[in-house]
Order: structure tokens, then sequence, then C-alpha cells
């Protein structure tokens, strides 16, 4: 599983001019779901996204965490992330689950996080998204959980 995280002052994606799904200052996680993903993946990347560093404290380093900071969490599944593009001129997306596989294990990230984090909110998978972002830095990583 692959999550592009970015630190944002605010977030939000749209599906057809409607917002789905919206926070304030928190994490946006672009994520895609790889075959062989599973419920450990899954548990280890609520862990990672709640859990890593991105966010400054009183000193101004970055040593704070989501759950330290109670902000928001917008999951937008993309499966792009997943692609192999280390040949040719054009993606191949052999590397990423199969959409019925990809949306299951997505739909269970959502779950936990909700489950750990409060403020979790999410685009609309399978869906042409419009993501709108201020990145907050700009701060910008990308996790992957084997």
């Amino acid at each position: 599983m692959i999550a592009l995280i970015q630190r944002v002052e605010s977030a939000h994606v749209e599906v057809e001019g409607e917002t789905v799904g919206a926070i304030g200052a928190g994490l946006l996680a672009l994520v895609a779901v790889e075959p062989g993903d599973g419920e450990a993946q899954c548990v280890r990347m609520v862990e990672r996204l709640r859990g890593y560093r991105v966010f400054s404290d009183a000193e101004g380093k970055m040593n704070l965490g989501l759950a330290d900071t109670g902000g928001g969490l917008l999951l937008v599944s993309q499966f792009t992330l997943a692609a192999d593009t280390r040949k040719g001129m054009r993606p191949s997306f052999t590397t990423a689950a199969p959409p019925e596989e990809g949306r299951r294990w997505f739909d269970r990230l959502v779950t936990l996080a909700r489950a750990a984090q409060p403020g979790v909110e999410t685009g609309r998978f399978g869906a042409h998204m419009k993501v709108h972002l201020i990145n907050d830095g700009p701060v910008t990583f990308r996790l992957e959980v084997r």
C-alpha cells in the first residue's frame, strides 16, 4: 500500500461539482492499493498516517503526528500511484490492485482510520475527482507499507 501524504492548511474533493469530502488543517493522503495488500497493510498504514511526524512542535521542528494535533485526514483513492513508470512513455498499471480488491482494502483503510482518528473524510472511489488543497510548507512524503 502506498500513500502520498501532504500536510495541508485545507483540502477538499469535488465530484461533478459537489464537494464530497473536506478538511481544515491536517493531512491529504492519496492512497494506492497494490496486489496482495490486506488487513495488515491497512492497520499499519493507519498507524503511519496518524503517527508520521510532519507537524511542527513549539520549537518549529517536525515532531508531531496527526494523532497529536487532532487535524483532519482526507483519504483519496489514487491507483495511479502504484503505476510502473520505469520504462517507456506510458505507465503500466499491472502493479496496482484490480478495482474490486482496491475498493475492498481502501474501504477497510477508511473504516480503521475513522475508528482511530476524528475528522476523517474521503473522496469517491473510482470517480473522476478534483482535489483542491493548500499544501502547508510544502510538505509531501511517500509512505509505503509492505
